[in-house]
């Protein structure tokens, strides 16, 4: 056999096994990303006690919002994670508790920065997912808040209530 042809045959048989070496790595790298490189943001929540500002964690993509908070043991009092969706959700999509550990309160907003929905959300534990329970939003939103359970009660926060981004000049009121 010359080797040309020894060659050939050598990169013919490993060919098939370094396609698959990429995109496991590509994987797992695309994972990783997701968990550490998210945007984040400061916001602001007008509510009738004042404004209440919160450094968030951005989830944009499919698979952020698929983790979200889950596995962390613990959230600053003053951060959240802000879900941005690009179309609006259902009212009855909704957010799961699997795997995160800490209990949340969740804030639906819509499109104009209003909240139309409050959820207190406990954490769940279980090994087995049927076992942790999901909890809709009951209003159409564009926008999620999860922040630490008990978060907008402590603070008076409520529906009606509004979300702006102060670096990016958008400011609204709270309902009176």
């Amino acid at each position: 056999m010359d080797p040309s042809r020894r060659t050939l045959l050598k990169a013919s048989l490993l060919l098939p096994l370094a396609a698959l070496l990429p995109m496991s790595l590509l994987s797992s790298f695309a994972w990783g990303q997701a968990a550490q490189k998210m945007q984040t943001l400061t916001l602001a929540i007008h509510s009738a006690s004042g404004p209440h500002r919160l450094e968030t964690e951005v989830a944009e993509t499919a698979s952020q919002r698929q983790r979200g908070l889950m596995g962390r043991e613990n959230l600053p009092d003053e951060q959240g994670m802000l879900f941005r969706f690009e179309n609006e959700q259902s009212a009855s999509n909704a957010f799961w508790m699997y795997n995160t550990l800490i209990p949340l309160d969740i804030a639906f907003i819509d499109a104009n920065g209003r909240i139309v929905a409050i959820n207190t959300m406990p954490s769940c534990e279980s090994s087995s997912p049927s076992e942790c329970p999901s909890y809709p939003a009951g209003a159409a939103y564009h926008s999620a808040l999860e922040v630490n359970g008990g978060y907008f009660a402590e603070r008076g926060i409520k529906v009606g209530d509004c979300v702006s981004i102060p670096d990016e000049a958008s400011f609204c009121q709270p309902d009176n």
